[in-house]
């Protein structure tokens, strides 16, 4: 059975919302310069200053409703993690999976 949708991949973030609740592992900082780092909030940042602050494990910074309508309230300064996951990605689809949403094709 395919489950994979011909939605637009990119209008499906703001829809879906995955990714920024997968897991309270996931947005984790990885290559931000000090510079970078220091525009994000300081109180959407976790305890070891290694992350993303989460709750119930979504990223902090997540608004709306998952698999509806999401956005990022930090979105042009987000992680690099975050600008990594592209819609219908491994990341992606692993991400929707969890919260039982139909994989979407990966932009070409």
């Amino acid at each position: 059975m395919d489950h994979t949708s011909a939605t637009d991949p990119s209008s499906c973030c703001q829809a879906c919302g995955a990714c920024c609740a997968y897991s309270a592992n996931w947005p984790r900082f990885s290559i931000e310069s000090d510079e970078e780092l220091a525009l994000i909030p300081e109180a959407l940042v976790n305890e070891r200053q290694s992350g993303m602050r989460c709750e119930d494990g979504r990223c902090a910074a997540l608004q709306g409703k998952i698999g509806e309508m999401t956005a990022c309230g930090i979105y042009a300064v987000r992680p690099e993690v975050c600008r990594t996951c592209m819609p219908g990605d491994a990341e992606c689809a692993m991400a929707r999976r969890k919260f039982g949403l139909p994989a979407i094709a990966a932009a070409p």
